[in-house]
C-alpha cells in the first residue's frame, strides 16, 4: 500500500495504544500460569495477534473482547508447531517457553524475521538442556529436548530478547539456574520483564544485570494485569507535535519502565514545549537546536529521532547504530538512503549517525522498507516537506500500530 502524506500543521488529541512489549510478555506469562489471566487494555498489533495465536495453538483457551482478553491454560500444553509472524521479540521469547513442553515442536517466522540471525540462542539453550536446530542459523527453529535449568552465558549486546525469554521461563524449569550476561544492552526492557514476572508471582535474583539466579519449579499465577501504553507508538506523535504544532498524547505512564520514555529526554534537549499533567503529555512546537543522544538502550527510537533532527538547527548525533543492523530493516542503511531522497544529510561514523538539519524535499517517493518504524519516521518527516511524498509498504505500521494511518490523518490541518 502506497500512501500519499502532505506538508501540514499538527494537531493531535489521541488515546496512545498499548505496548506490544508488555503485551506479548504478558501472554507468555498467562500461559504458564495456573488459572485464568485477564488482560486488560489489550493490544492486538499484527505482533501480539500472534501471541495470542500462539497461545490458542498450545491449547490454551483465549476470549478477546474489545477490553480485555482472558486466556486459561490447558495442561498439558502441546503442539507440533506454532508461527510466531515477523514478531523478533516473539520468536526469541517463546523459543525458551516452549521448550518446558520438550522436544519435537518446530517454530516458524514470516517476512523479515527469515532474515534475522539466531545462532545465537543455540549454546545457551543447550547448555540448559534444551537441543534446538536452525536452518543455516536462521528460523524454523525446531526443539529436540527440554529446557531443565543449570548454568549458562548469555551475549547481550546485540538483544535483549533472547533473555527476557530465558527469565520468563526458567522459573519453570526442573532445575535452578544461573544466567551469567555480558554487555547487556537495551537493560530497561530487561527490567520491563523482571517487573511483569514479579506480578505474576515469579522471583529471580538480579545481580547488576550481570548474573540472575532463578530458582526452579515456580509457579506463575495467573492476574488481572493492565496493559500500559506504548512509549514507541507516543514517539512518532509527540516528536511530530515538537516539528509541527502540538500533540497530546493520553493512556502513558510517565514513570514507565519502557525505554522508549527516553523520546522525553531528548525533546526536553532540543528545546520542545512540554506539559506533563496525569496521564496526559502535551508537545508543542518551538525553535530546535540540534542535539546529542545515546539510543544504545532504545534503539527503536532511531528513525523517529532522525525526523526530529532533520528539524533542527545544526547537526544532531545519535550514537547506537550498532543495533540497528537486524531489524525489520537495516535501519541504519534505511535512514541514511531515505532521508537523502528528501534532502537530508545523514552520516554513518562506526557506532554514530549524524543528521544536518534542513530543508526537506518533498515531491519525491521513499520507501519504509516494510518496516513500520520507518514509515512513522518518513510521515512525520513529511509534515515540513515542501511538497507532498509518497510512502510505499505503508502497510507495515500493522506490525505494532494498525491505527497509525487513522491517528496521524486525522491530526494534521492541511
Amino acid at each position: 500500500m502506497d500512501k500519499l502524506v502532505k506538508p501540514s500543521k499538527y494537531n493531535a488529541s489521541l488515546m496512545i495504544p498499548s505496548s506490544k512489549s508488555y503485551m506479548q510478555r504478558a501472554v507468555a506469562l498467562a500461559i504458564l500460569s495456573q488459572g485464568e489471566t485477564v488482560l486488560k487494555n489489550p493490544d492486538f498489533s499484527n505482533d501480539s495477534s500472534s501471541a495470542l495465536k500462539i497461545a490458542e495453538t498450545l491449547g490454551c483457551k483465549v476470549v478477546r473482547e474489545d477490553s480485555l482478553v482472558k486466556i486459561t491454560p490447558k495442561n498439558p500444553l502441546k503442539a507440533e508447531q506454532i508461527s510466531v509472524g515477523e514478531a523478533g521479540l516473539g520468536l526469541r521469547l517463546f523459543t525458551p517457553v516452549c521448550a518446558l513442553l520438550g522436544g519435537g515442536l518446530t517454530i516458524q517466522g514470516e517476512g523479515s524475521l527469515l532474515k534475522r540471525p539466531m545462532s545465537m540462542m543455540e549454546k545457551p539453550m543447550a547448555d540448559l538442556g534444551a537441543k534446538i536446530s536452525l536452518s543455516n542459523g536462521f528460523v524454523p527453529i525446531t526443539i529436540h529436548s527440554g529446557l531443565k535449568g543449570g548454568f549458562a552465558e548469555i551475549d547481550g549486546s546485540q538483544s535483549s530478547q533472547f533473555l527476557t525469554g530465558l527469565l520468563t521461563a526458567l522459573p519453570k524449569a526442573e532445575k535452578d539456574s544461573v544466567l551469567k550476561v555480558e554487555n547487556l544492552k537495551s537493560v530497561p526492557y530487561v527490567q520491563m520483564t523482571l517487573d511483569i514476572i514479579e506480578k505474576f508471582g515469579g522471583q529471580i535474583q538480579n545481580i547488576d544485570f550481570k548474573e540472575f539466579r532463578i530458582k526452579g519449579k515456580q509457579k506463575y499465577i495467573a492476574t488481572e494485569y493492565q496493559v500500559e501504553g506504548d512509549w514507541s507508538s507516543a514517539a512518532a506523535h509527540l516528536i511530530a507535535g515538537a516539528i509541527a504544532g502540538k500533540a497530546v498524547v493520553k493512556g502513558l505512564n510517565p514513570n514507565s519502565l519502557q525505554a522508549d520514555r527516553a523520546v522525553m529526554k531528548v525533546l526536553e534537549q532540543v528545546g520542545a514545549e512540554i506539559v506533563i499533567s496525569n496521564d496526559e503529555i502535551k508537545v508543542s512546537k518551538k525553535d530546535l537546536r540540534a542535539y546529542n543522544f545515546d539510543a544504545t538502550d532504545c534503539p527503536d527510537l532511531f528513525p523517529v529521532l532522525a525526523s526530529l533532527a532533520a528539524n533542527c538547527s545544526g547537526e544532531s548525533v545519535i550514537k547506537g547504530v550498532s543495533r540497528l543492523a537486524h531489524k525489520e530493516s537495516d535501519r541504519a542503511l534505511a535512514i541514511k538512503e531515505e532521508f537523502f531522497k528528501i534532502g537530508i544529510q545523514v552520516d554513518l561514523e562506526g557506532d554514530f549517525m549524524k543528521i544536518k538539519g534542513g530543508k526537506i524535499s518533498g515531491g519525491v517517493t521513499v520507501s519504509s522498507r516494510n518496516d513500520h518504524r520507518m514509515a512513522f519516521s518518513l510521515a512525520v518527516a513529511t509534515l515540513n516537506a515542501d511538497k507532498q511524498i509518497v510512502i510505499t509498504d505503508a502497510q507495515s505500521v500493522k506490525k505494532s500500530y494498525p491505527r497509525f494511518w487513522e491517528d496521524f490523518e486525522k491530526s494534521v490541518e492541511i
